[in-house]
């Protein structure tokens, strides 16, 4: 396994951007839904209207520009293997000389450009206006099968061995002790992680708890449990689709996906509706060229397929164990599920920091960057 970190920079040729045109043109548009909101899917106008965005407005030369300032890299892994891949991941460290490592991994339909707002915050408060506060050397990869990573051939790149993986990436950088943070798969990865106690990482942050009810739980279930066991509930009937067809037929899907951009921005941009804190639209809460770098990154690099692959090899095997490293949970109120106190500590048995916002939602890092880099800020605090 290679240790050697090469330096990797975003270079898409115009022919490709070409070809996005093309295909955008050519549509061939599916009827409108029977119904006026999104219960059915991404509204047609609504897709017609962002892809408009997408063909005449939206610069991918100045976005690549913007994508190219942070630095990044490709690290060949194996996580314990016995299939190597490239692991992309951008890696900006601090001037601080007490700073933290920190990896931070995003999830589906996510990727590093979930983080993209928050690297320089963390790694450089006092530049922030935030001196004092804590910092953070930073590494923010792509997922196996995600955006510029390898894609696995073989079945094995599950959520262990990801986490493994990860720990590997964070000592072949130097940090011997470094944090955990994630969210969606990311928080299901980094949960792992600390489950795993590899005797590097000192502490670990999720936005999405990965903690559910037992049937003894319901004997004395508080109105706030039951809430949220209705939210999980309505998650499982009516919001989990997408993942039940990822978890069972990701090859199938990723046909449509990976030949049409349309099919591509529906599927992804439903989900920035569905799971952000919006007032009727996603970019109330994220911004169109935010929503459609993160939509060209799969786009781009053709990863509809492997990246729904992680659900067919990880949905049903949620990590087990407890993590036993120090943890802390922040829940925002719109993200897809959460998990109450109690249920939460049955996992992170040594849970140091706890707190439930009043915004934000899934997509916590580009929804509301500046309380996303406060709450990892008092996290890292209440664990130091």
């Amino acid at each position: 396994m290679s240790i050697d970190a090469a330096p990797f920079t975003i270079s898409i040729g115009d022919e490709v951007i070409a070809d996005l045109h093309d295909r955008l043109d050519r549509t061939r548009w599916t009827d409108a839904a029977t119904v006026d909101d999104w219960s059915q899917g991404a509204p047609l106008a609504y897709v017609q209207d962002m892809c408009r965005y997408w063909r005449a407005q939206y610069d991918w030369t100045a976005r690549q520009a913007v994508l190219n300032r942070y630095p990044q890299f490709t690290m060949t892994l194996d996580g314990e293997g016995d299939e190597p891949l490239d692991v992309h991941f951008v890696h900006l460290r601090s001037s601080a000389p007490d700073a933290t490592p920190l990896i931070l991994t995003h999830g589906w339909p996510g990727s590093f450009v979930e983080f993209l707002d928050v690297v320089g915050p963390l790694t450089d408060p006092a530049g922030h206006g935030a001196a004092g506060a804590p910092a953070f050397h930073v590494v923010v990869p792509s997922l196996p099968g995600f955006g510029f990573s390898g894609r696995p051939r073989r079945p094995g790149w599950g959520v262990e061995r990801i986490a493994t993986a990860w720990d590997q990436l964070m000592v072949a950088l130097g940090y011997d002790r470094y944090y955990a943070q994630g969210g969606d798969w990311g928080a299901i990865v980094t949960t792992a992680i600390g489950i795993q106690a590899r005797g590097h990482c000192a502490g670990i942050h999720v936005n999405m708890p990965v903690a559910f009810p037992t049937p003894e739980d319901f004997v004395d279930a508080t109105p706030e449990e039951l809430a949220i066991a209705g939210r999980l509930g309505y998650y499982d009937t009516t919001e989990s689709g997408y993942a039940k067809q990822q978890a069972t037929r990701p090859q199938s899907l990723g046909y449509g996906l990976v030949d049409s951009p349309v099919a591509q921005a529906a599927w992804i941009l439903e989900k920035f509706y569905t799971w952000t804190d919006n007032d009727g639209a996603p970019e109330d809460a994220v911004d169109r060229d935010r929503m459609l770098d993160n939509v060209m990154v799969y786009w781009l690099t053709a990863t509809a397929t492997s990246s729904a692959r992680l659900y067919w090899e990880s949905m049903g095997s949620m990590p087990a164990g407890q993590v036993l490293v120090p943890s802390g949970i922040s829940q925002f109120p719109k993200d897809i599920i959460a998990a109450s106190r109690r249920w939460s500590e049955r996992v992170y048995a040594d849970l140091r920091y706890w707190n439930v916002l009043e915004q934000g939602g899934h997509f916590a890092a580009m929804e509301e960057p500046d309380l996303f880099v406060a709450e990892l800020r008092a996290w890292a605090q209440a664990i130091s």
